[in-house]
């Protein structure tokens, strides 16, 4: 089946944490962070907001959303702040097409590189994200040091995540 993508808009956002909650059930398989299944998502005002700010991109299957990825613009980079893809959908290359879009829309607005954080261990997070060219980043910006405090203040083990960058 052919995948497409475009700009999240108005009318998408309601379907979208219902594809973060499906991506989420991979972390069943890890007994460290199955909790993370159940977890929090991203609410459907919070999603309207990225789509009217330009900062969301989806993946539709027969017209279907199956994939989105939400960014914010830093000082010199483009901050992913959430990639989810249904579980049902993985491993078709979507969340790397998501990526090069999230990419262009970077070096349209002058930006150096994109950034993440991300589970260093979990082979679907910083390992995948290694294999697009992402690097690990060791001194962390304002922005990532406030992404990592952020993480860590809702239960996140602090060393169990990484800051990753690709440059553009």
């Amino acid at each position: 089946m052919k995948i497409t993508f475009r700009p999240t808009t108005a009318h998408d956002v309601a379907s979208l944490p219902a594809i973060e909650r499906a991506a989420g059930q991979r972390f069943r398989a890890w007994p460290e962070l199955a909790w993370l299944a159940d977890g929090d998502v991203i609410s459907v005002e919070q999603h309207r907001d990225y789509a009217e700010q330009g900062l969301s991109w989806l993946a539709l299957a027969a017209d279907c959303p199956v994939g989105f990825l939400l960014a914010e613009a830093h000082a010199s980079s483009l901050f992913i702040v959430e990639l989810s893809v249904d579980l049902a959908w993985q491993g078709k290359g979507i969340g790397r097409q998501l990526i090069a879009r999230a990419a262009d829309h970077a070096r349209r607005l002058g930006l150096a590189s994109l950034t993440l954080t991300t589970f260093r261990d979990v082979q679907w997070n910083a390992p995948f994200y290694e294999k697009l060219g992402f690097e690990y980043v060791t001194e962390l910006t304002p922005e990532l040091r406030a992404k990592r405090e952020e993480e860590a203040a809702h239960g996140l083990a602090y060393n169990s995540r990484c800051a990753m960058r690709l440059p553009l």
